[in-house]
C-alpha cells in the first residue's frame, strides 16, 4: 500500500509540473514568410487586425526615465482620481516606494473612489502583510493572481507580468518599472535600476483599461464597466497607437507572433533594450534572417549587475551565432538594466511588461503599448542611444575567449531555457 500511495503520489507531482511547464497550445514552430515591410499598409493590419485591437490615432506616449520620473507622476494621478484606479503589477515590495503606493491608493478609497488592485502572487512575497491589510480596511480592492489553491495548482507558472496603472479610464501607465526601492531613484548606481515606464493619454487608454479587465474578471468574475471606466476620450495627441495583450489562457502565442511579425517586416534597423534576451531558436533565426538582409541589429541587455545569473548566463550562450552574423550586443555597465523596449525601422516602438524570453512569449501574461510614430521613434532611439554609451561593446572575440566556467555556466542553464 505504500508503495502505491508514494507511486500515485510521485505521479500527480510529475504531471503538475509538466502541466506547469507547458502552455497547453501549440507553439510557433515554423518560420514566418517575409511578404511585406514596415512601411507597407499590410503591416499596418496585420499588426491591428491579424494580432492585436486596433490601432487608434490620436494618443500622446510620453517616456519617463527611471525612478525619479517614473512614480511622482503616477502618484500624483492617482492622488487627483475622481471616478476609479485600476492598478496591476508583478513586482510590489516593501519599502518607502510601496507604502507610499499603498497610503495614496488607501485614501482615494475612504475619498469614495473606486480602487481595483491586482497583484500576483508570487512577485508580492516580499510586499509587508500591513500594506494589504491597510488597504483593504480603507475600502480598496485587492485580489492576488493565481494565488495557490486546490483547483489552479496547474496554473501556479502562470504569472501576470503586466505593469498597468490606469486613473478615470483616462491616463495611463505602463513599461517595466516594478514597486520597489530598486526602481527608486535615477539609475545613479547599482541599487538603482534603469528603467523606462511611459505615461498614456488618448482613445488607446480604453485598451488598456480593457486589458487590465481581462485579468480582473478572470480572478474575481466581476465585470466592470460604464463612465468610470470607460469615458469618452477625445484625440489629444500625434500618437498611433494599441495595446497588445497576451495570456496563456487566450492565445499565449499571440506576443511572440508581434514580435516575430516585425522582425521579419523590419527594412533598415532593430534596437531591443532586452532585461531579459534569451530567444528560442526560431526567434534567433529570425535576427539572424534580418542582419543577413542588411538589417542593423542593436541589443542592450544587463552587464554585471543583473537580478538574475542564471539568465544572464542563458543569455549568453545564445550570442555566437548573433556576433558571428553581425549584430551588435552591449551590455550595460552603470547598474541593472531593467528596460524593455524594442524600435523598428524608426517607426515602431514596443514597450511595456514583456521580456525577450519564453516566459514572457509562452507563460506570463504580458502587455505592450505599440506606438506608431516616427517622431516617437525617433526620440526613444536617442533614449536608446544615451544607454549604449553607457555600455560595453561584446565582440565575437570577446565571447569566443570568454572563461571556461562561464560557458559550464552557460551550458547548465541553456538547459532552463523553457522557463527562462
Amino acid at each position: 500500500m505504500f508503495i502505491v500511495l508514494t507511486t500515485a503520489l510521485v505521479t500527480g507531482v510529475l504531471v503538475l509540473l509538466a502541466l506547469n511547464f507547458t502552455s497547453g497550445e501549440k507553439k510557433v514552430q515554423r518560420q514566418l514568410p517575409r511578404l511585406y515591410t514596415t512601411a507597407s499598409p499590410q503591416f499596418d493590419r496585420a499588426m491591428g487586425h491579424l494580432l492585436g485591437p486596433g490601432v487608434l490615432a490620436g494618443n500622446e506616449v510620453k517616456e519617463l526615465l527611471n525612478g525619479d520620473e517614473i512614480f511622482p507622476p503616477m502618484l500624483a494621478a492617482i492622488k487627483a482620481a475622481q471616478h476609479s484606479v485600476t492598478f496591476e503589477t508583478y513586482i510590489y515590495w516593501s519599502g518607502d516606494i510601496g507604502k507610499a503606493f499603498a497610503d495614496a491608493l488607501s485614501e482615494r478609497a475612504r475619498a469614495g473612489v473606486p480602487v481595483h488592485v491586482l497583484l500576483d502572487w508570487v512577485g508580492t512575497s516580499k510586499m509587508e502583510e500591513s500594506y494589504l491589510t491597510d488597504m483593504k480596511r480603507a475600502g480598496v480592492k485587492i485580489e492576488k493572481f493565481h494565488k495557490p489553491h486546490w483547483y489552479n495548482l496547474a496554473r501556479m507558472n502562470n504569472r501576470t507580468h503586466r505593469k498597468l496603472l490606469v486613473v478615470d479610464g483616462k491616463v495611463g501607465f505602463t513599461g517595466g518599472v516594478g514597486i520597489a526601492p530598486e526602481w527608486t531613484g535615477n539609475a545613479q548606481d547599482p541599487r538603482h535600476w534603469r528603467d523606462s515606464h511611459y505615461l498614456v493619454r488618448g482613445p488607446v487608454v480604453a485598451q488598456m483599461q480593457a486589458t487590465f479587465l481581462e485579468n480582473w474578471l478572470k480572478v474575481t468574475g466581476e465585470v466592470l464597466h460604464g463612465d468610470r471606466y470607460f469615458p469618452q476620450l477625445d484625440p489629444v495627441g500625434p500618437h498611433r497607437a494599441q495595446m497588445f495583450s497576451s495570456s496563456p489562457s487566450s492565445g499565449s502565442e499571440s506576443m511572440q507572433l508581434m514580435y516575430h511579425l516585425a522582425i521579419t517586416a523590419a527594412e533598415r534597423s532593430i534596437d531591443l533594450s532586452a532585461a531579459y534576451f534569451v530567444p528560442d531558436e526560431l526567434t534567433l533565426q529570425l535576427l539572424m534572417d534580418a542582419v543577413g538582409r542588411g538589417v542593423r541589429l542593436r541589443i542592450i541587455t544587463p552587464g554585471e549587475y543583473t537580478d538574475t545569473e542564471t539568465v544572464k548566463a542563458a543569455s549568453r550562450a545564445t550570442w555566437g551565432k548573433l556576433l558571428q552574423a553581425g549584430a551588435k550586443i552591449y551590455e550595460f555597465q552603470p547598474t541593472m538594466y531593467h528596460c524593455k523596449v524594442m524600435i523598428v525601422d524608426d517607426m515602431l516602438v514596443s514597450v511595456g511588461s514583456t521580456n525577450f524570453d519564453n516566459r514572457s512569449f509562452r507563460l506570463n501574461d504580458e502587455a505592450n503599448l505599440n506606438v506608431y510614430d516616427r517622431a516617437f521613434a525617433h526620440r526613444q532611439t536617442e533614449v536608446f542611444e544615451d544607454d549604449l554609451r553607457r555600455s560595453r561593446e561584446v565582440t565575437y572575440e570577446d565571447w569566443l575567449n570568454r572563461p571556461l566556467r562561464e560557458r559550464v555556466h552557460e551550458r547548465v542553464t541553456s538547459l532552463l531555457r523553457s522557463q527562462l
